[in-house]
């Protein structure tokens, strides 16, 4: 019997095998000799031990097309990474450093801003300004009063996308909303400390049609970049890509180089103040790093 395996919690697989149900599974010892894991998404072969309790035995993973490596999941298409408008404030170098991430697994992000009912036109506007050179396309949204959530659908149709982004954000809420069957734990803000509560404890696949599934996973509230040089860091930032090769210096960094095309454009408004600024951040954080 052919499945997906949508949750794997303490050794224990979860295997969804379509009409036949959901399996509660065992990896076969094999894995463990080949120093092969089974992932969260992964295509599997099953071998059914009681189908009374529906227990078996993962056979056979299936090649996979993709394999993200935080979280550590498989055959993902594209990722979509939520932060609030708005309660809490976003953390807007956290996102960068998301965004960075999905690139450097060579996966396709959507940018979700959610509680948008809880947002004005100007702060709306400043994010899209923000964001809108990024290379990913931006939906707002609000589980409130269900605004963007047909738009967010369509984006999701025919993939198996990765949901990720801080607590407190609203990701079970549009999950519940994206799937109604599904009624996910939902956690609140905190009113003194506009955190929210972690709510998602493992990754979970959950199917919301055929060919649709979505994989939500744990909540970050920090995130260290991916060990790269300093160097390497202005080719994660699309809106830096019409200027490369531009500047006076080959391998200019864009910080303080003397006829920078970059830092010209910033002067010109063709680049965003506050991504430029992340970028900044995100460069001296590199920079003070150790190789070893």
């Amino acid at each position: 019997m052919k499945g997906k395996i949508i949750k794997g919690i303490a050794g224990f697989y979860y295997v969804h095998t379509g009409k036949g149900g959901i399996y509660t599974c065992k990896a076969k010892g094999i894995f463990r000799k080949l120093n092969v894991k089974p992932l969260v998404g992964d295509d599997v072969e099953l071998s059914v031990l009681d189908e009374e309790t529906k227990e078996g035995n993962v056979d056979r993973i299936f090649p996979r097309r993709s394999t993200l490596i935080r979280p550590a999941v498989a055959n993902i298409d594209q990722a979509l990474i939520i932060f609030a408008v708005q309660k809490p404030e976003p953390n807007l170098n956290l996102l960068d450093r998301f965004l960075i991430m999905m690139q450097q697994q060579a996966l396709s992000c959507l940018i979700c801003f959610n509680k948008s009912d809880l947002a004005t036109g100007k702060e709306q506007k400043r994010l899209k300004d923000m964001y809108d050179l990024c290379g990913c396309r931006l939906i707002f949204t609000s589980a409130q009063d269900g605004n963007g959530i047909r738009e967010l659908k369509e984006e999701l149709q025919g993939r198996t996308t990765a949901v990720a982004g801080p607590s407190g954000v609203g990701k079970s809420s549009l999950i519940n909303l994206l799937q109604p069957d599904i009624l996910m734990e939902t956690g609140t803000v905190s009113e003194k400390i506009a955190r929210g509560r972690h709510t998602t404890r493992h990754s979970e696949l959950i199917r919301m049609e055929e060919d649709t599934y979505i994989m939500d996973t744990p909540g970050f509230s920090s995130l260290a970049l991916f060990s790269m040089e300093k160097e390497e860091l202005r080719h994660f930032y699309p809106e830096f890509v019409p200027y490369e090769g531009q500047c006076r210096f080959q391998g200019c960094v864009h910080i303080h180089e003397p006829d920078c095309r970059v830092r010209q454009a910033l002067t010109d408004g063709k680049i965003n103040t506050g991504r430029y600024q992340n970028y900044c951040l995100l460069y001296e954080e590199l920079k003070g790093q150790k190789r070893y």
